[in-house]
């Protein structure tokens, strides 16, 4: 069975919007082995709206693009499939893609029992629903030593009761950036 992984970059203040911050190229190399055991991306609309085109087009166009951009939209091009779960997304981007209007549970644990490599969630409204249903089992939150002060926060207030998570691996970048690896219990 798959592994649902979450993975976000948030602040010292739990600040998750990414137009507050962007990673840096210790983290962004992280994010690049993550997706590389990647089968899967789960993805809202919004998550997907600033995911798909910009990354495919990184790599169909890299002119000015850092070297760790180039190298992570590669990686993003190479999972798979993208599952986005909308109910108001009209098309999708490319063939790879499908959408999906109902039944987020279902799905999930469909998507679960596939072979292959992990499935990737991002985000914080999907990611949220995908916590209160208990279906994440590991949570890759990487954290930034800034203090931003503003943004949205991961889980505020979706959650019906506490996660109960086990730390099973932490890495320190160079750049003060801590990667914490977490299981559910």
């Amino acid at each position: 069975m798959r592994k649902l992984v979450f993975a976000i970059n948030i602040s010292l203040d739990g600040c998750c919007d990414h137009t507050k911050f962007f990673p840096n190229e210790d983290t962004m190399a992280y994010f690049i082995q993550l997706v590389r055991g990647t089968g899967t991306f789960l993805y809202g609309r919004k998550t997907y709206e600033l995911m798909v085109p910009y990354w495919p087009d990184v790599a169909k166009n890299p002119e000015g693009d850092r070297e760790v951009d180039i190298e992570y939209a590669h990686a993003f091009n190479g999972v798979e499939k993208i599952v986005v779960f909308s109910r108001s997304l009209a098309s999708a981007e490319d063939e790879k893609t499908r959408i999906v209007r109902t039944d987020l549970q279902g799905e999930v644990i469909k998507l679960k029992q596939e072979p292959g490599k992990n499935i990737l969630v991002g985000g914080i409204d999907l990611a949220s629903q995908l916590a209160a249903l208990g279906l994440i089992d590991e949570y890759r939150i990487v954290v930034h030593p800034l203090v931003v002060g503003e943004g949205r926060r991961l889980f505020e207030g979706n959650l019906q009761e506490k996660l109960h998570l086990k730390l099973v691996e932490s890495e320190v970048f160079e750049s003060g950036t801590v990667a914490l690896r977490y299981l559910k219990q």
